[in-house]
């Protein structure tokens, strides 16, 4: 299997091999036992278990059958498909610029009818303005020291704001009221962004809701996350990309979701958050 510069992508790599290694010890098998029910030379077991070679979908088939835990075949398939793009250092997909992850993102949004957001950080891209995006894209390749094609990357962004009018989309998002009280940008930017919200919250594609800070939280806040169709969630982090396709921790990003929603107001009362942080600023 090819190394990889991210740490907790092997860290995930030796995870898939630990749960072949517990599947078959809990059926009771050797190795070699294994690897006879498997059709292949014990040293593919070896290399298997060791995480040295990357299983292929055939391959877990052969050993969840073989172990008896055909139960488990669409949980490792998923896993191991993603072990390689499941941390993506922002540094790494940014060295060219930020414009063509941009054009992906859209992509993405594209091919998805329901986007589930936490916005614990930033207003997500879809919803931001022109000035905001300019603010905050410029601060990130500052702080990276990326190639700087902002103007590219900003009009990339905010190209996806279509999906809010066009198709089928729908978007369902959740703000920590921290994002709205946190200034991207000079004051006429971060008014302009407040705005912005304001004029969209009516729009039948979306569903805004604000976590007050007086909350009670039945969540901790976490790092901002996307949700794609049940199929995908992307968590962003400081220095990284997060992929997540496996279908527990799908689960667990949905019932987060679900929790964190239920912190949150909505209509006349998430109104009245974005009108008083906007009133901040005047």
């Amino acid at each position: 299997m090819p190394a990889s510069p991210s740490s907790s992508a092997q860290a995930a790599r030796e995870a898939l091999a630990v749960r072949l290694s517990h599947l078959r010890k809990d059926a009771g098998l050797t190795g070699r036992e294994l690897s006879v029910r498997c059709g292949w030379h014990p040293a593919k077991t070896t290399r298997l278990q060791k995480g040295e070679a990357a299983p292929t979908d055939a391959d877990i088939r052969a050993w969840c059958a073989a172990c008896g835990a055909e139960d488990q075949i669409e949980d490792l398939i998923a896993t191991a498909r993603t072990v390689d793009s499941m941390y993506l250092e922002w540094r790494r997909l940014h060295r060219h610029g930020m414009r063509k992850v941009q054009e992906d993102f859209y992509t993405l949004h594209e091919q998805t009818n329901l986007c589930l957001v936490y916005a614990s950080n930033a207003v997500p891209g879809f919803l931001q303005t022109s000035a905001y995006a300019t603010a905050l894209m410029q601060s990130i390749t500052d702080f990276q020291d990326t190639p700087d094609d902002v103007t590219e990357a900003v009009a990339a962004r905010v190209a996806r704001s279509r999906f809010l009018y066009e198709g089928n989309h729908r978007f369902v998002v959740l703000m920590e009221e921290w994002v709205l009280r946190s200034r991207i940008g000079d004051r006429d930017t971060m008014a302009g962004q407040l705005r912005h919200l304001l004029m969209a919250m009516p729009l039948p594609s979306l569903s805004l809701g604000v976590i007050p800070f007086t909350a009670r939280r039945r969540m901790w806040p976490l790092e901002a996350f996307y949700v794609y169709d049940d199929r995908r969630v992307l968590v962003e982090t400081l220095t990284a990309e997060v992929n997540v396709t496996q279908p527990r921790e799908l689960a667990d990003y949905r019932k987060a979701f679900g929790e964190l929603s239920q912190m949150a107001v909505y209509g006349a009362p998430a109104h009245a958050l974005l009108e008083s942080a906007l009133r901040a600023l005047e």
